[in-house]
């Protein structure tokens, strides 16, 4: 069988406009493919070179291929599962940071480069004050970044116009703000100069952004079966859901430079994300925490299993159109359409996200999804909303158990046992709770300021109505007593 190349794609030879450090799925399968759209439709004309930013992997599946990959998207369009594949063809280039060093640094001397890409995992955009300058590269990120944008400086002499515009996505709140405050850190400590720091602050763009998109990577499983569907070998092979959502928060407008959306693509160029954020958080995340532990004690395993659960689904609708959009700031169509994308995507029949997973470190996903959802209703509205209270009851349904064992509390559904994930101080608070007379079980959680963030008690109601439901759990089962309310 053959292997994809770029006599296969028909690559076109673009300027280099784009250095991305990190060669992994997502961004592969989100920013590279949005680009190569963009190419196609003639509204950006600009090529990529991949930088491996890390010591260990290898490229070699990239060099045999041209850095030409398939994307394969596979989902519910237009309400038909569908899979939908593109030959990417806007990677020119992939060049290991370490073992390429002098070709990864002259990537900074190209007149037609404008941006930096990075998705350096969240613990990347990292202040280490032992990095060195000398060092080919230096060890972190940051470093590695602040020493390619002085290699740029002095080569065009600090020329305003090769300024570069950075687009991190890493997933850290204003990743944007963290590594612009990380780059000027050393520059003080490498002591680089004035003219420098001047140069980075008036000519470099930082952006803070946020993506979403499941990117399910590379299908190992079945690799053999989907070269012979393709018609080629891909060993770069990349998988994901259709949805996808690319939000760039700048104090400077690029969006002229970067024209995605004239290519039809998700991308909202905004001077403020947080709406965006707390859309995605409240909504997609704020979802998934409120049903997946009351689904999963009604015998579900999979998210796609939860929807075709009429019971589960139907809680789950409701949650988010009576009780989270009512909360948030976003036009009242812009949040019903982002929820039936949310619900498509749970329909996903490509995708089997595991409830399990999904309920590590459920008691903080709680307090960050869903609290504010609950806290912004009831001011509002004066009362309660049943499905978010009924959310915290559930949750300590799920979290019950005895014995912590390997780092895990361990629960039981069916006579079956389950791993629960979480903080030492949490899974110790349950194991000593659990078996408590109901109501001094939710007034002890309650009341755990270092878990919420403040005295939950002390929202009017809470306390009994959790009571109420927990007390109904325990007495008729999860799916009863979920059913009372839904």
């Amino acid at each position: 069988m053959d292997v994809l190349n770029k006599e296969m794609t028909g690559k076109k030879d673009r300027p280099i406009r784009v250095v991305q450090f990190g060669e992994g799925n997502f961004l592969r399968a989100f920013v590279d493919y949005m680009i190569d759209i963009a190419n196609e439709q003639g509204k950006f004309d600009g090529d990529i070179v991949l930088v491996k930013p890390i010591e260990f992997g290898s490229l070699d599946n990239f060099h045999r291929q041209d850095c030409q990959y398939t994307v394969s998207l596979r989902g519910v369009v237009d309400g038909e599962a569908k899979v939908l594949n593109r030959q990417v063809t806007s990677v020119a280039d992939a060049v290991d940071a370490y073992s390429e060093y002098e070709k990864y640094i002259g990537l900074s001397g190209l007149e037609s480069l404008r941006f930096v890409v990075s998705n350096t995992t969240e613990a990347g955009i990292v202040f280490d004050p032992a990095d060195q300058f000398d060092a080919m590269p230096p060890r972190t990120f940051p470093g590695k970044l602040t020493q390619f944008l002085y290699h740029r400086f002095e080569i065009f002499q600090g020329d305003p116009s090769k300024g570069l515009v950075m687009l991190p996505v890493e997933l850290i709140d204003d990743n944007g703000i963290m590594l612009k405050k990380c780059v000027m850190q050393l520059i003080d400590t490498w002591e680089l100069g004035d003219d420098f720091k001047a140069w980075v602050e008036e000519a470099c763009v930082f952006t803070s952004t946020l993506v979403d998109r499941i990117v399910t990577g590379y299908p190992r499983e079945n690799i053999e079966e989907e070269w012979k569907k393709l018609g080629y070998e891909d060993r770069i092979l990349v998988t994901g859901e259709p949805f996808a959502l690319w939000v760039i928060e700048s104090d400077r407008d690029i969006s002229r430079e970067l024209p995605l959306p004239e290519a039809g693509l998700p991308v909202i160029f905004t001077d403020n994300q947080k709406p965006y954020k707390q859309r995605k958080v409240r909504i997609l995340n704020g979802a998934h925490t409120s049903f997946v532990l009351a689904s999963y004690l009604c015998g579900n395993d999979i998210v796609k299993e939860s929807m075709d659960d009429p019971d589960i689904r139907d809680f789950m609708v409701k949650t988010i159109f009576e009780e989270v959009i009512p909360t948030l700031t976003l036009p009242e169509e812009e949040l019903k359409s982002f929820a039936e994308a949310v619900i498509a995507r749970f329909n996903n029949p490509y995708v089997k996200h595991a409830l399990l997973s999904i309920s590590l470190n459920s008691v903080s996903k709680w307090r960050a999804r869903c609290l504010p959802s609950l806290l912004g209703y009831v001011e509002r509205f004066h009362r309660l909303p049943a499905r978010l209270t009924f959310s915290l009851a559930a949750l300590m349904a799920f979290y019950h158990g005895t014995e912590i064992r390997d780092k895990a509390l361990i629960g039981h559904r069916d006579g079956e046992e389950y791993a629960i994930l979480d903080d030492a101080a949490v899974l110790e608070f349950f194991r000593d709770h659990c078996e408590k007379d109901t109501e001094g079980f939710v007034k002890a959680f309650l009341g755990r300021e270092d878990f919420f963030g403040q005295d939950l008690n002390q929202v009017e109601g809470l306390t009994q109505a959790v009571t109420g439901y927990l007390g109904d759990i325990k007495a008729n089962g999860m799916r009863a007593a979920l059913c009372r309310i839904s």
